[in-house]
Protein backbone atom coordinates (compact mmCIF):
# COMPACT_ATOMS: atom_id res chain seq x y z
CA UNK A 1 0.00 0.00 0.00
CA UNK A 2 1.81 3.26 -1.59
CA UNK A 3 2.04 6.38 0.67
CA UNK A 4 1.91 10.11 -0.58
CA UNK A 5 3.00 13.08 1.85
CA UNK A 6 1.77 16.24 0.27
CA UNK A 7 3.32 19.78 1.96
CA UNK A 8 2.67 22.78 0.90
CA UNK A 9 4.92 25.58 1.34
CA UNK A 10 5.07 29.22 0.90
CA UNK A 11 7.88 31.37 1.70
CA UNK A 12 9.10 28.40 4.23
CA UNK A 13 12.55 28.53 3.68
CA UNK A 14 13.57 29.15 7.74
CA UNK A 15 11.13 25.65 7.98
CA UNK A 16 13.09 23.59 5.54
CA UNK A 17 15.37 21.98 7.80
CA UNK A 18 13.13 20.96 10.71
CA UNK A 19 11.24 19.45 8.01
CA UNK A 20 13.43 17.51 7.10
CA UNK A 21 14.42 16.74 10.32
CA UNK A 22 11.05 15.40 11.41
CA UNK A 23 10.89 13.24 7.91
CA UNK A 24 14.17 11.85 8.54
CA UNK A 25 13.08 10.89 12.04
CA UNK A 26 9.77 8.62 10.96
CA UNK A 27 11.27 7.46 7.71
CA UNK A 28 12.27 4.38 9.34
CA UNK A 29 8.47 3.98 10.31
CA UNK A 30 7.00 4.71 6.96
CA UNK A 31 9.28 2.85 5.09
CA UNK A 32 8.47 -0.58 7.24
CA UNK A 33 4.66 0.05 6.37
CA UNK A 34 5.42 -0.04 2.45
CA UNK A 35 6.78 2.15 -0.42
CA UNK A 36 6.02 5.67 0.10
CA UNK A 37 6.73 9.38 -1.44
CA UNK A 38 7.18 12.96 -1.05
CA UNK A 39 5.42 15.53 -2.54
CA UNK A 40 6.62 18.91 -2.41
CA UNK A 41 4.90 22.21 -3.62
CA UNK A 42 6.52 25.75 -3.50
CA UNK A 43 3.34 27.52 -3.77
CA UNK A 44 5.27 30.66 -5.69
CA UNK A 45 7.45 31.98 -2.47
CA UNK A 46 9.06 34.73 -2.85
CA UNK A 47 11.94 33.43 -0.60
CA UNK A 48 14.38 30.99 -1.41
CA UNK A 49 12.06 28.09 -0.52
CA UNK A 50 12.08 26.22 -3.77
CA UNK A 51 15.76 26.17 -3.82
CA UNK A 52 16.12 24.37 -0.47
CA UNK A 53 14.01 21.91 -0.52
CA UNK A 54 15.86 20.72 -3.87
CA UNK A 55 19.39 21.38 -1.93
CA UNK A 56 17.62 19.60 1.42
CA UNK A 57 15.70 16.46 -0.22
CA UNK A 58 18.02 15.86 -3.13
CA UNK A 59 19.54 12.62 -1.98
CA UNK A 60 15.52 11.48 -0.55
CA UNK A 61 14.07 8.95 -2.37
CA UNK A 62 10.84 9.18 -4.31
CA UNK A 63 10.91 12.88 -4.01
CA UNK A 64 8.84 15.05 -6.14
CA UNK A 65 9.42 19.44 -5.56
CA UNK A 66 6.58 20.99 -7.86
CA UNK A 67 6.74 24.62 -7.93
CA UNK A 68 4.10 27.45 -9.11
CA UNK A 69 4.81 30.48 -10.69
CA UNK A 70 2.82 32.55 -8.92
CA UNK A 71 1.08 32.42 -5.01
CA UNK A 72 -2.11 30.60 -5.93
CA UNK A 73 -3.32 29.54 -3.01
CA UNK A 74 -3.62 26.70 -0.41
CA UNK A 75 -5.98 24.73 -2.23
CA UNK A 76 -4.63 24.85 -5.27
CA UNK A 77 -1.13 24.09 -3.85
CA UNK A 78 -3.20 20.90 -2.38
CA UNK A 79 -4.70 19.91 -6.10
CA UNK A 80 -1.32 20.02 -7.53
CA UNK A 81 -0.08 17.86 -4.89
CA UNK A 82 -3.02 14.92 -5.44
CA UNK A 83 -2.18 15.56 -9.61
CA UNK A 84 0.87 14.29 -8.87
CA UNK A 85 0.60 12.05 -5.91
CA UNK A 86 0.47 8.44 -7.10
CA UNK A 87 -0.17 6.72 -3.10
CA UNK A 88 -2.90 4.85 -2.51
CA UNK A 89 -3.26 6.65 0.93
CA UNK A 90 -2.70 10.22 0.76
CA UNK A 91 -1.44 12.16 3.79
CA UNK A 92 -1.71 16.15 3.65
CA UNK A 93 -0.06 18.24 6.20
CA UNK A 94 1.35 21.37 6.97
CA UNK A 95 5.19 22.81 6.58
CA UNK A 96 5.39 24.88 9.36
CA UNK A 97 5.52 22.00 12.28
CA UNK A 98 1.65 23.09 13.91
CA UNK A 99 0.94 19.65 13.75
CA UNK A 100 4.35 17.15 14.17
CA UNK A 101 5.63 14.79 11.57
CA UNK A 102 6.52 12.77 13.96
CA UNK A 103 2.82 11.47 14.76
CA UNK A 104 2.13 10.79 11.06
CA UNK A 105 2.84 6.78 12.14
CA UNK A 106 -0.48 7.63 14.69
CA UNK A 107 -2.59 9.14 12.38
CA UNK A 108 -2.13 6.39 9.84
CA UNK A 109 -3.04 3.79 12.13
CA UNK A 110 -6.49 5.80 12.88
CA UNK A 111 -7.27 4.76 8.95
CA UNK A 112 -8.71 1.17 9.35
CA UNK A 113 -10.75 -0.72 6.45
CA UNK A 114 -13.82 1.12 7.77
CA UNK A 115 -12.81 4.43 7.29
CA UNK A 116 -11.67 7.08 4.56
CA UNK A 117 -10.28 9.79 5.78
CA UNK A 118 -8.74 10.81 9.14
CA UNK A 119 -8.85 14.37 10.39
CA UNK A 120 -6.92 15.70 13.22
CA UNK A 121 -8.77 17.54 15.65
CA UNK A 122 -7.03 19.96 18.08
CA UNK A 123 -11.25 19.71 19.66
CA UNK A 124 -11.59 16.50 20.48
CA UNK A 125 -11.52 15.95 23.95
CA UNK A 126 -8.20 14.02 23.99
CA UNK A 127 -6.27 17.04 21.52
CA UNK A 128 -5.70 20.39 22.60
CA UNK A 129 -4.25 23.80 21.98
CA UNK A 130 -0.46 24.93 22.75
CA UNK A 131 0.27 28.38 22.47
CA UNK A 132 -1.81 29.62 19.69
CA UNK A 133 -3.32 33.24 19.23
CA UNK A 134 -6.71 33.32 21.10
CA UNK A 135 -8.23 34.85 17.75
CA UNK A 136 -6.89 32.27 16.04
CA UNK A 137 -9.02 29.22 17.84
CA UNK A 138 -11.75 31.65 17.71
CA UNK A 139 -12.40 31.80 14.26
CA UNK A 140 -11.50 27.95 13.74
CA UNK A 141 -13.81 26.56 16.70
CA UNK A 142 -16.90 29.21 15.11
CA UNK A 143 -16.39 27.65 11.99
CA UNK A 144 -16.20 23.75 13.00
CA UNK A 145 -18.98 24.76 15.20
CA UNK A 146 -21.12 26.06 11.88
CA UNK A 147 -20.12 23.02 9.76
CA UNK A 148 -21.20 20.47 12.69
CA UNK A 149 -24.80 22.04 12.67
CA UNK A 150 -24.79 21.79 8.68
CA UNK A 151 -23.40 19.06 8.42
CA UNK A 152 -22.38 15.92 11.42
CA UNK A 153 -22.17 17.21 15.41
CA UNK A 154 -20.25 14.36 15.52
CA UNK A 155 -16.86 15.66 14.11
CA UNK A 156 -15.15 18.04 16.06
CA UNK A 157 -12.88 19.63 13.55
CA UNK A 158 -13.32 20.51 9.80
CA UNK A 159 -10.88 23.11 8.82
CA UNK A 160 -7.27 21.15 9.98
CA UNK A 161 -5.46 20.56 6.97
CA UNK A 162 -3.49 17.54 8.32
CA UNK A 163 -5.37 14.73 7.33
CA UNK A 164 -4.91 11.12 5.60
CA UNK A 165 -7.48 10.14 2.68
CA UNK A 166 -7.98 6.94 0.39
CA UNK A 167 -6.87 7.75 -2.55
CA UNK A 168 -10.75 7.62 -4.06
CA UNK A 169 -11.57 10.64 -1.78
CA UNK A 170 -9.50 13.20 -3.48
CA UNK A 171 -10.24 11.65 -6.92
CA UNK A 172 -14.23 11.89 -6.50
CA UNK A 173 -14.85 14.90 -4.30
CA UNK A 174 -14.65 17.58 -6.40
CA UNK A 175 -13.35 21.02 -4.68
CA UNK A 176 -12.67 24.68 -6.57
CA UNK A 177 -11.46 26.82 -3.42
CA UNK A 178 -8.11 27.81 -4.08
CA UNK A 179 -7.36 28.90 -0.81
CA UNK A 180 -7.89 27.49 2.81
CA UNK A 181 -11.42 27.51 2.37
CA UNK A 182 -10.20 24.48 0.56
CA UNK A 183 -9.27 22.09 3.22
CA UNK A 184 -13.12 22.47 4.98
CA UNK A 185 -14.77 21.89 1.03
CA UNK A 186 -12.83 18.59 0.35
CA UNK A 187 -14.25 16.99 4.17
CA UNK A 188 -18.03 18.31 3.80
CA UNK A 189 -17.95 17.42 0.37
CA UNK A 190 -17.01 13.86 0.78
CA UNK A 191 -18.79 13.30 4.07
CA UNK A 192 -22.30 14.58 2.00
CA UNK A 193 -20.99 11.62 -0.20
CA UNK A 194 -21.30 9.35 2.34
CA UNK A 195 -17.24 8.57 2.91
CA UNK A 196 -16.16 7.88 6.44
CA UNK A 197 -14.46 10.28 8.69
CA UNK A 198 -12.57 9.06 12.18
CA UNK A 199 -10.89 12.27 14.23
CA UNK A 200 -7.04 11.61 15.47
CA UNK A 201 -6.64 13.69 18.67
CA UNK A 202 -4.05 16.33 17.86
CA UNK A 203 -2.49 19.11 19.61
CA UNK A 204 -2.29 22.38 17.50
CA UNK A 205 0.43 23.96 18.31
CA UNK A 206 1.81 27.50 17.32
CA UNK A 207 4.69 27.60 14.62
CA UNK A 208 7.89 28.25 15.28
CA UNK A 209 9.47 29.86 12.55
CA UNK A 210 8.01 32.10 10.39
CA UNK A 211 4.95 33.85 9.87
CA UNK A 212 1.23 32.60 9.65
CA UNK A 213 -0.27 33.46 6.11
CA UNK A 214 -3.71 33.00 6.98
CA UNK A 215 -5.88 36.48 6.29
CA UNK A 216 -8.25 35.32 9.18
CA UNK A 217 -11.16 37.47 7.80
CA UNK A 218 -11.22 36.42 4.18
CA UNK A 219 -11.03 32.97 5.28
CA UNK A 220 -14.14 33.37 7.75
CA UNK A 221 -15.99 35.05 5.12
CA UNK A 222 -15.61 32.60 2.39
CA UNK A 223 -16.07 30.31 5.10
CA UNK A 224 -19.39 31.80 5.95
CA UNK A 225 -20.26 31.87 1.59
CA UNK A 226 -19.71 28.16 1.86
CA UNK A 227 -21.74 27.59 4.51
CA UNK A 228 -24.81 29.06 3.21
CA UNK A 229 -23.67 27.01 0.50
CA UNK A 230 -24.12 23.98 1.85
CA UNK A 231 -27.45 24.99 3.76
CA UNK A 232 -28.90 25.19 0.55
CA UNK A 233 -27.62 22.24 -0.27
CA UNK A 234 -29.12 20.32 2.72
CA UNK A 235 -31.90 21.71 2.14
CA UNK A 236 -32.02 20.74 -1.26
CA UNK A 237 -31.52 17.12 -0.27
CA UNK A 238 -34.70 16.87 2.54
CA UNK A 239 -36.72 18.14 -0.08
CA UNK A 240 -36.00 15.89 -2.70
CA UNK A 241 -36.02 13.28 0.65
CA UNK A 242 -39.46 14.55 1.53
CA UNK A 243 -40.97 14.22 -1.96
CA UNK A 244 -39.83 10.39 -2.66
CA UNK A 245 -41.17 9.51 0.90
CA UNK A 246 -44.84 11.39 -0.69
CA UNK A 247 -44.15 9.86 -4.14
CA UNK A 248 -43.62 6.38 -2.50
CA UNK A 249 -46.37 6.58 0.47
Amino acid sequence: MKLSLIIPCFNESDNVAQMYEQLQSIRPELEKRGPFELVLVDDGSTDDTYARMQETFAQWPHTTIVKHQQNRGLGAALRTGFAHAQGEIIVTTDSDGTYPFTTIPALLDKLTPNVDIVTASPYHRDGGIDGVPAYRILFSKGASSLYRILVDPRLRTYTAMYRAYRRQVVEQVTTTADGFLMVAELIVGAMLMGYRVAEFPAVLRVRRYGQSKARIWQITRSHLHFQAEVLKRRLLMRGRAARYMRGNS
